[in-house]
């Protein structure tokens, strides 16, 4: 069993350069069975409203209440898609903040959609299943587990839990820890450096 480590290699306050240059990377381990991910926190029902419009495609999801059976959980907390969200207002009472997800979709397919809907929202998207190419100049065979880049939109962590003016593109790579030292670092190092990127901080685990 092994961990991924995620090493921010771009930031910028502008989300279009992010996305683009978050998809020059992908594309270094881009192929067929590639796909991707997105996913924002909801802290307004205003908000939720917008989203479902602008994503009606995407999966809503609120608190759950606790104490309550799954079985009667309403659709927002077992997760709905826009014709399922509820329209008054106090019936989001306690469930805020609402995820909206989006899963496993074509690589090419959401992206654009997302990041014009998103709006100070925080959130993320992820390109998983890539394939990592060799690079024996620095001793590293290729890997196709833990191989992803995700986008951070609003944020500087994974956790989203903090807020930013700006976006960050993280680097993903198996994490092996040896006395306290990430050895596959330097592999995040080179793969950045095939688009131009270089490592601009500390990895980030999940």
């Amino acid at each position: 069993m092994s961990d991924d480590i995620a090493y921010p290699v771009f930031r910028t306050p502008d989300l279009a350069l992010a996305l683009s240059t978050a998809r020059r990377l992908m594309e270094v381990g881009q192929w067929e069975d590639s796909d991707v991910c997105a996913y924002a926190e909801l802290h307004s029902v205003a908000e939720v409203q917008r989203l479902a419009k602008e994503l009606p495609e995407g999966w809503f999801r609120g608190r759950e209440q606790e104490g309550v059976p799954w079985e009667d959980q309403p659709a927002l907390v077992i997760g709905c898609n826009e014709p399922g969200l509820p329209d008054d207002p106090a019936a989001y009472d306690g469930r805020l903040p609402v995820q909206c997800e989006l899963n496993y979709l074509p690589v090419g397919s959401i992206e654009d959609a997302f990041t014009a809907a998103i709006g100070p929202n925080r959130g993320w998207i992820n390109w998983e299943s890539l394939r990592w190419p060799d690079a024996p100049e620095v001793g590293f065979a290729g890997e196709s587990k833990h191989a992803e880049v995700t986008l951070l939109i609003n944020t500087p962590t994974r956790e989203l839990d903090e807020h930013a003016a700006d976006h960050t593109v993280l680097l993903h790579v198996r994490g092996v820890c040896v006395d306290g030292r990430e050895k596959r670092e330097p592999y995040a190092h080179w793969l950045a450096e095939q688009v131009g990127l270089t490592v601009i901080g500390s990895g980030q685990r999940w």
